[in-house]
């Protein structure tokens, strides 16, 4: 019922930006809390930032926070991850994913088994 398409993903110098870009169609995005995962070559899928279904409540993991930002264009079905200060280390398949929530939920949500609905995922590559 949900379907999830990443966009963005590109070659980027060490301190560059990128922004990610995940379209969704289903249910409205109002019912929808979202994040980014990330994973690298022999590493787990792991949190990156999330986001609640009106976009008002973020996480983010340690490493990222100052740097990423995530947000939501609700009348776009879209959700954002704007990349700033990129370094070798945040190279990764980011893959965008979906809870379906109740209507103005605010809840987050860390964990990727807490998310039924993924994208293929875009590769972010950052030279040294």
């Amino acid at each position: 019922q949900v379907q999830l398409v990443e966009s963005g993903g590109r070659l980027v110098q060490a301190g560059g930006s990128l922004r990610l870009s995940c379209a969704a169609s289903g249910p409205t995005s109002s019912t929808l809390a979202m994040a980014w995962f990330r994973q690298a070559p022999g590493e787990e899928r792991d949190l990156v930032a999330c986001v609640s279904a009106r976009g008002h409540i973020t996480h983010y993991e340690d490493s990222v926070q100052g740097r990423f930002t995530i947000s939501r264009d609700n009348t776009e079905n879209t959700v954002y991850l704007q990349m700033h200060s990129l370094k070798p280390e945040d190279t990764a398949v980011y893959y965008c994913a979906a809870r379906v929530v109740g209507w103005n939920s605010g809840v987050t949500y860390t964990r990727a088994d807490e998310y039924a609905y993924w994208g293929q995922g875009t590769q972010v590559t950052v030279s040294s």
